[in-house]
């Protein structure tokens, strides 16, 4: 299966839910470009926090989304599936290698693997074509979007960066958070430093 953001976390959750429930043996890849991108940009589940869609306009009163996005990978370590795992364009070497550890599950029918793949999208985020794997990589490098998997319970993160980049450097870069400024930002980055704190406590554990 693959299938968008608003497909997964939103309309298609039940579904998701259902055949991880079941432990159905398929890979359920999550294409995400953090809104609904081919209906006229609105939001979805996964859109960050301050950022602006149609449906979020940024303005005055309205600072962009106003909730933070839907915890896709603690929704399905709920469920207890052999393989859980995030992805990016912009590392191949890491996507490659983890496409492949979900074709080994299915392929000894254990159950389902999903992988929650960050497409950063240049029309919905603003931002020209040819920044598109910068921001990729950008997204992990500032903590934004950090890789990681869970392989049968036992959690890892794939990439440590010895120092985050600050996460100014992603933002200042899309059209989508223009609006912010630096009090906004250092909320974000604020954020973006406590959930690392605890992905770094986490890496290594057996989470079931």
């Amino acid at each position: 299966v693959i299938a968008g953001d608003g497909c997964t976390a939103d309309i298609g959750l039940q579904s998701l839910s259902s055949a991880a429930e079941s432990n159905e043996p398929i890979i359920w890849i999550n294409y995400d470009n953090e809104a609904y991108m081919n209906t006229g940009i609105q939001r979805s589940g996964t859109t960050p926090l301050n950022a602006w869609t149609t449906t979020t306009p940024a303005g005055v009163k309205w600072h962009g989304k106003k909730e933070e996005p839907k915890d896709m990978i603690s929704i399905m370590i709920a469920h207890r599936i052999p393989y859980i795992a995030t992805a990016s364009p912009s590392f191949l070497r890491d996507f490659e290698s983890k496409i492949k550890k979900a074709m080994k599950v299915v392929e000894k029918a254990e159950g389902l693997a999903y992988i929650h793949i960050q497409s950063p999208c240049p029309t919905g985020w603003r931002f020209p074509e040819s920044k598109t794997v910068e921001i990729g990589r950008l997204a992990t490098l500032t903590g934004v979007w950090p890789l990681l998997e869970v392989d049968h319970g036992t959690f890892k993160l794939n990439l440590k960066p010895r120092k985050l980049k600050p996460v100014a450097e992603y933002i200042r870069l899309q059209g989508r958070f223009r609006h912010l400024n630096d009090e906004d930002i250092a909320m974000i980055q604020k954020f973006i430093n406590k959930r690392w704190e605890k992905l770094l406590e986490l890496d290594g554990k057996i989470m079931w």
